[in-house]
């Protein structure tokens, strides 16, 4: 039985180049493994040095630095090495969605102000049904992209958006021209670990 996956907003972003690009994606795992107190974990390049670690079992450790220690001041200690197995995914399935309600906006200038005036002026730009809005029901800073994820109160509102593509915002003194995205949601549907 596989222990239970924590839950972690993703948010994907790539070029597709070519056809064949179309359906990969290319994970590279972080590792992180939960170890007893004193203990390290280490990864090397090549697992047959691993391998010899391991196989030594006991390795004695030299703690202190500097050639021209006294005997008193050096540190020394004693280790094991033992293998650690680690679950990492092999096979991934993701069901992707594109939202009928909301939008990526990126390509938003640095104008120095908090996240959350630029969030406010974002809304009130988008509420108006002038500038091709609606109603904002929701909107979100989505930190790791330095996207807004604004999400209309009503179906319709987000595709017409979509299609421009490009918008030009009144944001303070100047006009920004950002752009706007499909808001993609999706869910794990297979994954197999190794």
């Amino acid at each position: 039985m596989l222990p239970a996956l924590p839950e972690k907003k993703m948010v994907f972003k790539g070029l597709v180049t070519t056809k064949e690009d179309r359906n990969k994606l290319t994970l590279t795992p972080l590792i992180r493994y939960p170890l007893l107190g004193g203990s390290a974990l280490i990864t090397f390049e090549k697992a047959e040095v691993a391998q010899r670690i391991i196989e030594a079992k006991e390795h004695m450790v030299e703690l202190s630095c500097g050639e021209e220690m006294e005997e008193l001041d050096r540190c020394r200690m004693r280790v094991q090495a033992a293998p650690v197995d680690i679950l990492l995914p092999s096979d991934l399935e993701i069901r992707l969605a594109q939202s009928s309600r909301s939008i990526l906006v990126s390509d938003l200038p640095s104008l120095g102000i908090p996240e959350e005036i630029l969030l406010d002026k974002l809304e009130l730009f988008f509420s108006k049904t002038k500038n091709g809005g609606g109603e904002v029901e929701s909107r979100e800073f989505l930190d790791d992209s330095g996207q807004v994820m604004l999400t209309f109160a009503q179906d319709g509102v987000a595709e017409p958006l979509i299609e421009k593509g490009y918008i030009q915002v009144l944001l303070g003194k100047g006009k920004y021209t950002i752009k706007i995205s499909p808001c993609m949601t999706g869910h794990i549907t297979n994954l197999q670990v190794r």
